[in-house]
């Protein structure tokens, strides 16, 4: 549930091979803070340089990770894939949603981006319908309203407009259920460690297209940074990863939200920033309603 640009991203993954919940919960909360490392590099880096080209160097070092992934699953035989267009739509949609999010960070503290990020199981379930054919009961379409008035709630549109940030990241959060739906199609044929390489391949391509325009070279500590960033991003995508292959989705999703305290602590300790209550109130609601998705999709045997 976490944003591709972040985060990513639930999808990418495997039906759990062993059971071992414990490990699986500890996999999933080292993802959660490496995602936040992540963004706060972003957030310190985006005076500095454009979303276009942190966006690249991002999916460049996330590069190392994602082969390190297919080494160790040990049968590059996975990268022969049915479809290829599928993949290079669902980078696409993921460099667009991971450009939004990071912008999104610049334009309103972390905190307020990331408890925004968290609609995306919602827009997903809202659009499996026409998009995947699925039926969706009185239960989630319930909490799919439900949660978008959690939304509202977290922007507070009192004063009758809504900011360029909460904008961009409800855009953000909108394209990211785009490729996570992608996402579910893909893993219908293709193996999720496949599914990860292609995505940071196609991904560096794309997002080095408009570079010519935008580059600024770093200097000094920048690199380092830079680099650190798609580390982050790539290793905490592999031990998303394997959190979901250890244990059910049930009990792994839901340890995706104490990001929230990560960027609560990380805008306070960087810049000062504290969310105003209806943050905390309206982020309680749209994990409440994200829960409830998850639990009936539970119940109905869905394949995260």
């Amino acid at each position: 549930m976490l944003l591709p640009s972040a985060s990513a991203p639930v999808g990418n993954i495997e039906p759990p091979s062993a059971d071992d919940p414990p490990r699986a919960i500890a996999f999933i909360v080292i993802s959660t803070v490496l995602f936040a490392v992540l963004w706060v590099v972003v957030k310190l880096l985006s005076p500095r340089y454009s979303v276009y080209e942190l966006t690249f160097f991002r999916n460049f070092f996330a590069i190392i990770p994602a082969v390190l992934m297919l080494v160790h699953y040990g049968d590059f035989g996975v990268l022969r894939v049915k479809r290829i267009s599928g993949h290079v739509w669902r980078a696409v949609l993921g460099i667009t949603a991971m450009m939004l999010g990071f912008a999104s960070y610049t334009l309103m503290p972390l905190a307020n981006a990331v408890a925004i990020s968290f609609m995306s199981p919602l827009v997903i379930t809202a659009l499996s319908v026409p998009l995947l054919g699925e039926k969706v009961g009185p239960w989630r379409w319930s909490a799919v309203v439900v949660g978008f008035v959690g939304v509202l709630v977290i922007v507070n549109p009192g004063e009758g407009f809504l900011t360029t940030g909460a904008l961009v990241a409800i855009g953000g959060a909108a394209v990211t259920a785009l490729a996570m739906i992608t996402i579910r199609q893909l893993n219908r044929s293709d193996k999720p460690v496949a599914i990860v390489f292609y995505f940071a391949l196609f991904a560096t391509l794309f997002s080095a297209l408009p570079l010519p325009f935008v580059w600024v070279t770093p200097q000094g500590w920048d690199w380092a940074l830079l680099i650190g960033a798609g580390l982050s991003g790539g290793f905490g995508q592999h031990f998303m990863t394997r959190a979901f292959a250890l244990a059910p989705a049930a009990v792994v999703s839901p340890f995706n939200y104490v990001s929230l305290i990560w960027s609560t602590a990380a805008g306070w300790l960087f810049w000062g920033d504290l969310p105003a209550s209806n943050v905390y109130f309206g982020a309680a609601i749209v994990i409440a309603s994200g829960l409830v998705i998850l639990w009936r999709e539970t119940r109905r045997g869905v394949k995260f």
